[in-house]
Parts: C-alpha cells; sequence; structure tokens
C-alpha cells in the first residue's frame, strides 16, 4: 500500500465516520463494563457483607448469581458490538473498499 492510498483512505468520508462512530461505540460499552465490574469490586470491598447473605436455605450467597451476571453482561456486550459491527461498520468499509476500486 502506497502513501497516496493511505492518504485517499483517511481523507474518504466513509474512513472518517468509521472511526468516528466504532471509537464512540467502543468507549460506551467499555465505560459501561468497566462501571459494572468496579461497582461490583467496590461492593466486595465496603460492604461484603451485603454480597454475603444466602438466598433461601442454600449454600449460594447473592454475590455469586451477581458474578455470573458480570461475565453474561460481558458476553453480551460483546454480542452488542458484533452486531453493531455487523450491520453499519462493515457497511462503511465495504464504501471505503469500493472506493478505492474504483481509484
Amino acid at each position: 500500500m502506497t502513501q497516496e492510498t493511505i492518504k485517499q483512505i483517511k481523507n474518504n468520508p466513509d474512513y472518517i465516520e468509521l472511526i468516528s462512530k466504532r471509537k464512540k461505540f467502543a468507549w460506551r460499552l467499555t465505560i459501561s463494563m468497566l462501571f459494572v465490574y468496579y461497582a461490583f469490586i467496590m461492593t466486595i470491598a465496603f460492604s461484603p457483607t451485603s454480597l454475603a447473605y444466602k438466598i433461601g436455605d442454600s449454600v449460594i450467597t447473592v454475590g455469586i448469581p451477581i458474578g455470573i451476571g458480570i461475565i453474561v453482561f460481558a458476553f453480551v456486550i460483546t454480542g452488542i458490538y458484533v452486531k453493531r459491527s455487523n450491520s453499519q461498520f462493515d457497511s462503511l468499509t465495504d464504501n471505503i473498499k469500493s472506493t478505492l476500486k474504483d481509484i
């Protein structure tokens, strides 16, 4: 890839839109994951008894399903990113590629 091709890609409006949208979306998902994770860690640090309550007569505490929920949340936001990537980001990437083929 030549420097001229790289310059054309960087000046392409679809490329600029792709980078902007992807960065904003990735930051939103990152912040939401960090918030959920650190809220759990801070709860463990400052109020461990709130997660130590047993569920019914079992030995499972409230913290176990919450921890599993955090893992499931990570999978869900990964799926959301993949869905958005396949629907929006890939079309912008295809537009950029087609523009380069025309040149």
